[in-house]
């Protein structure tokens, strides 16, 4: 990342500095979640409240981003979460990241609190603190269409939050570019704490590969292999992520009404063909993207995108919802109050459970609709409430699922990892993602290691899903490989058809990092246990927290596929330490970590 920098505003002094980035942390965690981990790791004291001036927001990109690689045009935010006391790190397409990467700058870290709301405006190395009391309250898509305006740019690229997070709602995302969010583990809490509504920017510099040529070949043998691989040349690009629907559902792995059930029979109404056939108004790229999943959609005289396969799925099937013009309806509504969509499903249709059994009280409901599985009416209506944090449930609502269900007595209807909800999978049917979902350093996440692709796409190799044997060696390789992605700029989902030794030479033809595969997965490696010190550092229980809620556990799938299997991760667990590195507590050992070359401190 030659020639970048790190930029620096503390909103409480009004301070702005810029910094020349640390080539030896390059060198070791790449770039974009790695640095911005290590950067909190040595920077944040432990304990920090993460709604405090202390905790700090790094808006991060990769050495890849602004890049013409394939899809090199992500950005992310890390911070500690609201949601579970440890680290978060959301990663985000569409335009924003390339259009930050273009300032010259690849961090941006956030301190302090401003009195009053305020946006940033950065025009190449310029910073400005602006009034955004004209913005604050309105919704992201009204900010993003506003702020241009008011800089004078209409090309001028906003990530901003929405009243969610300026409510302090710890399931609060950053949307960019009206349609895209740094969605998980409420990141939009912590930019709302900081009185901080968007960050808006515009680049003029270019990005240039380190050897052009060394580039050029790589950029031939990758793209050769996106064209040629069926996800990401036929069934993303024509059905969009949503393209899943169908093939979960069929595994029996599809969560029901709050993970009850594996099997929706309505779920074809909602699938990606279905979308495509009736609510589909183009196809919609983010930066540099040959795959092109985003969807752009209409329903009625309102147009958006989306909603993608975990958005549909969160605010559809496990709602207990079959229409698809509802659940699109829901996703727009989650965009411009700056919800994320996982949790706010996960945590809608934890409520309609606990309704149901009668665990929620009527008059909690203060006039509004019954929770009830299935009402899209209800679906609308909470969603709504839980981004405004409106009344009794709305303010519950808007805490995440985990909360909602502790304050009604029954956290085990709270879905979720380590506070964070869980994704479009159900465990049981499905082994290895299980583990996956019960180690993510930030909570339940399908992302942190997508054994998917194996255990239901057969790529890179078709796994059993069924089976357990190996799966925390798969698990950790997953891990690895993409720690080292999110830090190079570039999107996951490029991994249906590329391999590490195509990322390595990337980094190394483009940015001049990384020396060969294996020191790429050594950097992912580093960077994971760097995100485990982290979160050991803030209180982690590996027992209590590496686990799966008691439901997946102990109640067996009742239909579909999967009929009658339970998750076995307490099975795969010690395997997992072991594979790792770690002792059978699940902390790192000093020879792991000598090793990785990771030094323990208690933090500044």
């Amino acid at each position: 990342m030659s020639g970048k920098s790190l930029m620096r505003v503390n909103l409480t002094t009004g301070a702005v500095s810029t910094e020349p980035l640390k080539e030896a942390w390059l060198k070791d965690f790449i770039g974009g979640r790695g640095y911005a981990t290590k950067l909190l790791f040595e920077e944040l004291s432990p304990g920090v409240d993460p709604l405090s001036p202390e905790n700090k927001l790094v808006l991060a990109v990769g050495p890849l981003s602004g890049s013409n690689v394939p899809t090199g045009g992500r950005s992310m935010a890390a911070t500690k979460s609201p949601l579970t006391g440890f680290i978060a790190c959301s990663n985000t397409g569409g335009q924003w990241g390339a259009e930050f990467a273009r300032t010259g700058n690849a961090f941006l870290v956030v301190e302090g609190r401003a009195e009053k709301p305020v946006y940033l405006w950065i025009k190449d190395d310029r910073v400005e603190i602006r009034d955004a009391g004209a913005v604050w309250g309105q919704d992201t898509a009204v900010t993003t269409d506003r702020l241009p305006k008011e800089v004078g740019d209409d090309r001028a690229k906003v990530a901003c939050i929405g009243p969610a997070g300026e409510r302090g709602s710890k399931i609060a995302c950053i949307v960019n570019d009206k349609t895209r969010a740094m969605g998980r583990s409420g990141v939009g809490a912590v930019m709302g704490a900081k009185n901080l509504k968007a960050v808006v920017v515009r680049g003029s510099k270019t990005w240039t590969a380190v050897d052009p040529e060394g580039l050029k070949e790589a950029l031939r043998i990758g793209m050769q292999k996106i064209k040629e691989n069926g996800v990401t040349s036929q069934g993303l690009p024509a059905y969009g992520t949503a393209v899943l629907v169908n093939i979960v559902n069929a595994a029996g792995s599809f969560p029901y009404r709050n993970f009850q059930s594996g099997f929706m029979p309505e779920a074809d109404r909602q699938s990606g063909e279905t979308l495509a056939a009736t609510l589909l108004t183009g196809k919609r790229a983010c930066y540099a993207c040959p795959i092109a999943c985003g969807r752009g959609t209409k329903v009625g005289d309102k147009e958006g995108e989306g909603p993608e396969y975990e958005s549909t799925w969160s605010l559809g099937a496990n709602c207990g919802v079959v229409e698809l013009e509802t659940i699109t309806l829901a996703n727009y509504l989650c965009n411009e109050l700056g919800l994320d969509t996982i949790s706010a499903g996960g945590t809608v249709s934890a409520a309609m459970e606990l309704y149901e059994k009668g665990f929620l009280p009527a008059s909690d409901l203060e006039g509004g609709p019954k929770p009830r599985f299935g009402s899209g009416e209800a679906l609308l209506y909470w969603v709504e409430k839980m981004g405004k944090a409106e009344g009794r449930l709305g303010r519950l609502l808007a805490e995440g699922s985990a909360r909602l269900c502790e304050a009604y007595g029954h956290p085990e209807f709270s879905i979720t990892v380590k506070k964070q909800e869980l994704p479009a999978y159900d465990p049981r049917g499905i082994q290895g993602i299980g583990l996956t979902y019960a180690t993510s350093n930030r909570g339940a996440c399908h992302v942190r290691g997508y054994m998917i692709s194996a255990e239901v796409l057969g790529v890179p190799q078709k796994l059993d899903p069924w089976v357990t044997e190996g799966k925390p060696e798969w698990t950790k390789a997953f891990n690895d490989l993409t720690a080292a992605i999110d830090s190079s700029g570039m999107c996951l989902f490029t991994s249906f058809a590329l391999s590490a030794d195509d990322y390595a030479a990337f980094l190394k033809a483009g940015a001049g990092l990384i020396g060969s595969t294996e020191e790429l997965m050594r950097c992912g490696e580093r960077i994971w246990n760097l995100e485990r010190l982290f979160n050991l550092r803030e209180g982690l229980d590996p027992k209590k927290d590496d686990t799966l809620p008691k439901r997946l556990l102990e109640e067996p799938l009742p239909d579909g596929a999967a009929k009658g299997m339970v998750s076995r991760v307490p099975e795969m667990m010690p395997e997992y330490y072991r594979a790792r590195g770690w002792d059978e507590r699940g902390v790192p050992t000093e020879a792991k970590l000598r090793e990785l070359g990771l030094e323990v401190r208690e933090g500044p």
